[in-house]
């Protein structure tokens, strides 16, 4: 059941083109808290950023009535959002959900879905797949971890793959479970493919924000925190890409829990992330890359987030960005800007992309999947296939390029 919005939400994007546009933006975004779509952050917000941002009915007239008042241009992006999350998901294919052996890989799942096809394939893929769990969700749900690849006794280095850390990025987990099944389907007759599951294990994680995800299925489709729950405050979650111990609360998070940003009451204080930072933790030397999936802006991102500077190892990582991008665009011509996060998207502290190179972890990235804004998180299902497939080059790209010799 997905909630229903006062018709007409809307979804507009407009650029302050001052700083006084830009600051008084900020306060009337505060004053009807808005939905902000991109940056993720107020505090994000300065003169000439990109600014997609969900208005409700209640509050557009006010809005839109200030905006025309500060000569700020802005242009409707999705004119009534219930509209378009009811043609968004194909409702022929929903009877095409249910059988594990028949799963479609071109729908959005549920989570309960998600992992009864995980379950399916921890049977009858043994000989590549094995099925584990990391620990439990705020609200008790098992973290489960697919592992990937060929079983040797020699030692294995892995790369570890998590989507959906934000639950209305709904594209991640998709590509999460294309991944698998491109894997498990061309293992066989394709030498790269074969060349990455004989070499290394792959970690996948495709739902992290469990309880985060089965509430945009249940309540609110644009949810993007954890659930827990604060004891002093009544709004719910934490932001599980601004709760990780690197920089922790600093610039680009929020402290206040109400925000979508909000970084926690203390680094690691979501089971989520906890449990994922102590399994990787675990791991040591093992792993050599850390690939987390997000949405939207198409955009490959490394390190670092929280301030600018160069990472040590910048020529290789860069290198292995843009021949990705370079694989990515030989699909269906899309450009991804690449680059370091800080950059690239704007400052973030706390994020798991940092943590994991902090953590020892040399390859780290981060994908902003499609689109840049015309759909925004509500990326209908029929480009599922197109996104995953351009996708999934690129992370064979990077792949193939980890397995020759690198810092």
């Amino acid at each position: 059941m997905q909630r229903q919005f006062n018709t007409s939400d809307k979804l507009i994007r407009l650029i302050p083109r001052s700083k006084e546009q830009a600051n008084a933006l900020k306060k009337i975004y505060h004053q009807l808290q808005v939905d902000l779509w991109q940056p993720s952050s107020i505090s994000c917000l300065s003169e000439e950023t990109v600014t997609d941002v969900r208005i409700p009915q209640n509050a557009s007239r006010t809005l839109l009535a200030f905006l025309q008042e500060a000569h700020i241009q802005y242009t409707i992006l999705i004119e009534d959002l219930q509209k378009a999350l009811e043609n968004g998901s194909s409702l022929q294919t929903q009877r095409k959900r249910r059988s594990p052996s028949e799963y479609n890989y071109e729908v959005y799942h549920s989570l309960e879905e998600i992992q009864s096809w995980m379950h399916h394939l921890n049977k009858t893929q043994s000989g590549l797949i094995r099925m584990f769990s990391i620990g439990r969700s705020y609200e008790g749900r098992p973290l489960f971890v697919l592992k990937l690849g060929r079983k040797s006794r020699a030692y294995k280095r892995a790369v570890w793959i998590d989507c959906g850390i934000h639950a209305r990025e709904w594209i991640g987990p998709a590509f999460c479970q294309w991944f698998v099944r491109e894997a498990l389907l061309t293992y066989k007759t394709d030498p790269a493919m074969r060349k990455m599951l004989n070499h290394l294990y792959f970690y996948i994680m495709p739902v992290f924000n469990v309880d985060g995800y089965h509430f945009s299925w249940t309540h609110d489709r644009f949810w993007r925190k954890t659930r827990s729950r604060n004891s002093r405050f009544r709004c719910r979650g934490v932001d599980a890409n601004r709760n990780w111990k690197v920089k922790w609360c600093d610039e680009g998070a929020s402290v206040h829990p109400c925000d979508d940003t909000y970084c926690g009451p203390f680094p690691e204080s979501e089971p989520e992330v906890k449990a994922v930072a102590n399994f990787l933790r675990k791991q040591g030397k093992r792993i050599t890359a850390y690939l987390s999936f997000h949405a939207y802006a198409q955009m490959l991102l490394y390190p670092y987030s929280y301030k600018y500077a160069t990472i040590p190892n910048f020529s290789c990582v860069e290198y292995a960005a843009y021949k990705a991008v370079k694989a990515l665009r030989s699909v269906h011509g899309v450009q991804y800007r690449y680059g370091p996060a800080s950059q690239t998207l704007y400052i973030s502290s706390g994020n798991s992309m940092d943590w994991a190179y902090k953590n020892g972890i040399p390859y780290a990235f981060a994908f902003e999947l499609r689109d840049t804004g015309h759909f925004g998180f509500l990326l209908p299902e029929m480009l599922i296939k197109p996104t995953c497939t351009e996708t999934m080059l690129a992370v064979k790209n990077i792949t193939v390029h980890l397995l020759k010799k690198c810092p």
